[in-house]
């Protein structure tokens, strides 16, 4: 269009040149046709320097303006950028989406160029890794994460598997790490912190472990009773009774400690239960009276009512947490020591507290002492026909009633074992709900 338009003007300059002939001769003609050229070139020129200038400073605001065979050039040409300021304007955009999402990713990643040199990382990976982003840029990884499992995965060139780093750059974390190839000349370089899983997963090796040591023992003696009697038809019946009585007590223990990890199992299930008011004053009677059984009259049971309020619970597992606290004061507190059940509210919110004057628990312990099977004194538990599981019942249970479970004890003064309720969980003695 553009060279159409100054074809047509010199053809007009040379029909015009062509008319003044007959008037004025052929040197005029030439005249016109040549002032017709240089206004061309003239007009051509002044709009080739104005694009070169704006080329210099490419701006949509700053396109030149003209008429004639310019006017679709620069008209296109401002289009042109419109489209390409917002085709940035977009990628800008997606970039900086792509940037926010790898910052606020939990999982660390490293991008790195075909030589597995770093081009970014977000700031996880940068604890995950020591990394530092302004220095260490266009380093190669292998220079900064300098453990030999990851030197060797690097040199396998095998990446379908991640690979496990422990203390990376001096820190506690346990690591998956894994690269991706992502196209012919970037990788991506993906850190997962799998601390807590590991820990989880060492708590379930050690769960098994225990509970097989624990099955083990009893199932020892049993088999080894029952040995002795197949071996020895001709018994005296005093000694057959003694060892079908020990069979006994380790039959019954080892239906007590399923039990427990039934009871456990459903609790970390979060099996729902169903809440309904419960008597507690009435339940604490009740376990003072089992612990009056337990004890046999070899100490001195005292229970204290400093409140008539009744909670919003389950009975059973209320039942089954209060009762592992008097069964454990009753267990592990010497003959002649005082065991008082105590039900008081501070500040509106109940506490059911087990207070005991037994040999007491050093300081180091009380922080483990809800975990599975963990014992201050195995022996002294096993012989008391503890099973392990009791204190972490009882947490489970009170977390399950938005309960606290606080352990206080002194070495050679005794311990005090509290379940503190939140004030939300008080319901009113339906007595005193019929007097209003």
């Amino acid at each position: 269009m553009l060279w159409w338009r100054s074809a047509l003007i010199l053809a007009g300059f040379s029909l015009l040149g062509l008319l003044f002939q007959p008037f004025f001769g052929w040197n005029i003609t030439l005249l016109v046709i040549l002032a017709g050229m240089a206004w061309v070139l003239a007009y051509h020129l002044r709009n080739l320097q104005r694009l070169n200038r704006w080329l210099n400073d490419p701006s949509p605001n700053s396109v030149p303006e003209a008429n004639g065979s310019w006017e679709p050039v620069y008209s296109k040409l401002y289009r042109m950028v419109r489209a390409q300021g917002k085709s940035q304007r977009m990628l800008s955009a997606a970039l900086d989406r792509f940037v926010a999402a790898g910052e606020a990713m939990p999982e660390g990643v490293v991008v790195m160029d075909a030589e597995d040199r770093i081009e970014w990382c977000n700031p996880r990976s940068m604890q995950h890794l020591g990394l530092d982003r302004k220095k260490d840029l266009g380093q190669h990884i292998a220079y900064l994460v300098r453990q030999p499992a990851f030197q060797q995965y690097l040199l396998n060139q095998d990446y379908s598997q991640p690979v496990i780093l422990r203390n990376v750059a001096g820190n506690d974390f346990v690591l998956s790490v894994q690269l991706v190839p992502f196209d012919s000349t970037r990788k991506l370089l993906l850190t997962r912190d799998i601390t807590q899983l590991e820990r989880v997963q060492t708590v379930h090796r050690d769960f098994v472990a225990n509970v097989s040591h624990e099955l083990r023992t009893p199932l020892t003696v049993v088999g080894g009773f029952l040995e002795t009697l197949l071996d020895m038809p001709d018994m005296d019946a005093s000694t057959r009774e003694a060892q079908l009585k020990m069979m006994f007590e380790q039959t019954q223990r080892m239906q007590r400690l399923v039990e427990d990890l039934l009871t456990l199992s459903r609790l970390e299930n979060g099996v729902e239960a169903r809440d309904e008011r419960v008597d507690t004053p009435g339940l604490l009677q009740l376990l003072a009276s089992e612990a009056q059984g337990l004890s046999q009259g070899r100490h001195r049971i005292a229970l204290k009512l400093d409140s008539p309020v009744q909670v919003r619970g389950n009975y059973d597992e209320l039942h089954s947490a209060f009762g592992n606290l008097v069964s454990n004061a009753v267990r592990y507190t010497p003959e002649g020591g005082q065991i008082t059940l105590r039900w008081q509210q501070e500040n509106g919110a109940p506490i059911f507290s087990v207070q005991d004057t037994g040999l007491g628990i050093e300081a180091q312990h009380i922080p483990r002492l809800t975990e599975r099977f963990y014992r201050v004194d195995r022996g002294r538990s096993r012989a008391t026909g503890g099973t392990g599981l009791g204190l972490a019942i009882v947490k489970h249970i009170a977390q399950r009633h938005q309960a606290k479970l606080d352990i206080r004890s002194e070495l050679g003064q005794g311990s005090c074992f509290a379940i503190h309720f939140p004030p939300n969980r008080v319901v009113e003695p339906e007595a005193q709900l019929s007097k209003a």
